[in-house]
């Protein structure tokens, strides 16, 4: 017998969903697709670039990072190719609604960055869970013409 469940189901729905999820989430943020990318390695993780300039660092980039460990988090480009900088953490659920991440981003807009030190809260649960979250947002994977799901593959 073979299970119903296996790793190419999860990963198929990870794709998916994290695929809708994160044009769900840039679409909220009023950022195009083209800004989205996302990596189903370990951790799956998504990255969204941001039309965002924080007054404490007028010379750098900021994005918002997605894992399937510590969810959304608010970083910082660098100027040497490194790993961006975590500057604030969303926390509360993995897979929080976009209207939610808008706010997230709006907050620290609005304050001029983070108020304390990132602190990552590990969201990790039940792997079910977090991609039957994710297909909440599923879009058909085949979509003509879809730069970005083309991009994800």
């Amino acid at each position: 017998m073979i299970s119903l469940l296996t790793g190419i189901d999860r990963d198929h729905g990870l794709r998916c969903g994290l695929t809708g999820y994160l044009a769900a989430v840039s679409a909220a943020l009023g950022v195009g697709e083209e800004s989205c990318t996302m990596d189903l390695g370990s951790p799956v993780s998504g990255y969204v670039a941001l039309d965002v300039r924080l007054p404490s660092h007028p010379g750098r980039d900021m994005a918002l990072l997605w894992d399937e460990r510590h969810g959304w988090a608010f970083a910082m480009e660098t100027h040497s190719g490194e790993d961006l900088l975590v500057l604030a953490y969303l926390g509360g659920e993995l897979v929080p609604a976009p209207s939610r991440v808008r706010r997230f981003v709006s907050g620290i807009r609005s304050t001029g960055g983070p108020v304390s030190a990132p602190v990552p809260v590990d969201l990790r649960g039940d792997p079910g869970a977090l991609v039957a979250g994710l297909l909440r947002y599923r879009r058909d994977e085949w979509a003509a013409g879809d730069p970005f799901l083309r991009r994800a593959g």
